[in-house]
């Protein structure tokens, strides 16, 4: 990914944070003569150094398949966007943008369909995305639950690169930043008013709280 100084975060922890707040990604492989990509909800999780993103696809959907092949895989996690007009800045000869924060996240793949690990991988997801499913799928027949497994491949993958871009405006003056986020926040799109809640975050424009 292409990320001019400005806008490039070495933090991971920060880049980590994005992630799980932002978790439906877009899984993207090798197939051939063509990129394959899959949208789909993934748990991070990390021990130590070592990062792994989980989750699972349809069977039906060939995905799996190309991982498996192809390990090599890139994942992609994005957040809030907005349109950025130059009515906000300070200067006329400025031309329009846009504000977006984005990761890509590259490592190496690999599969599984065993009932242990399938029930391993929805013990991560489950409590991420809704802890109290749980019971309700723990009170479901034994028969419904294999037949759900069945039409599952999960996915394990170990990560060893993390590229994360935050255009913000960074850039900018603080005041045309601050005006930049007044704009945003006012408006009823969460993504366009998500994106002046991220500047807020990185400590952007002028209203920025004093550290005591």
């Amino acid at each position: 990914m292409y990320i001019p100084e400005h806008f490039r975060v070495e933090d991971t922890t920060m880049a980590l944070a994005f992630m799980r707040a932002y978790p439906f990604a877009i899984v993207v492989s090798s197939s051939g003569p063509e990129p394959f990509a899959t949208h789909v909800p993934v748990v991070i999780r990390q021990d130590g150094n070592q990062i792994r993103l989980r989750g699972h696809v349809a069977k039906a959907n060939p995905h799996w398949k190309y991982l498996s092949e192809q390990r090599r895989c890139l994942v992609i996690f994005h957040g809030p966007h907005a349109y950025i007009s130059p009515s906000h800045y300070e200067t006329r000869e400025t031309v329009p943008t846009w504000n977006y924060g984005a990761i890509h996240v590259y490592g190496n793949a690999r599969t599984f369909s065993t009932v242990p690990e399938l029930l391993g991988m929805l013990d991560d997801l489950i409590p991420t995305f809704e802890a109290a499913y749980s019971e309700q799928w723990s009170s479901l027949s034994e028969t419904y639950r294999s037949r759900m497994l069945n039409h599952i491949v999960g996915f394990e993958i170990a990560v060893d690169r993390i590229e994360a871009k935050f255009k913000l405006s960074q850039n900018r003056t603080r005041q045309e930043q601050q005006n930049i986020i007044d704009s945003l926040r006012a408006s009823s799109d969460t993504a366009i008013s998500g994106t002046a809640e991220l500047m807020c975050q990185h400590a952007l424009g002028t209203k920025v709280p004093e550290k005591k």
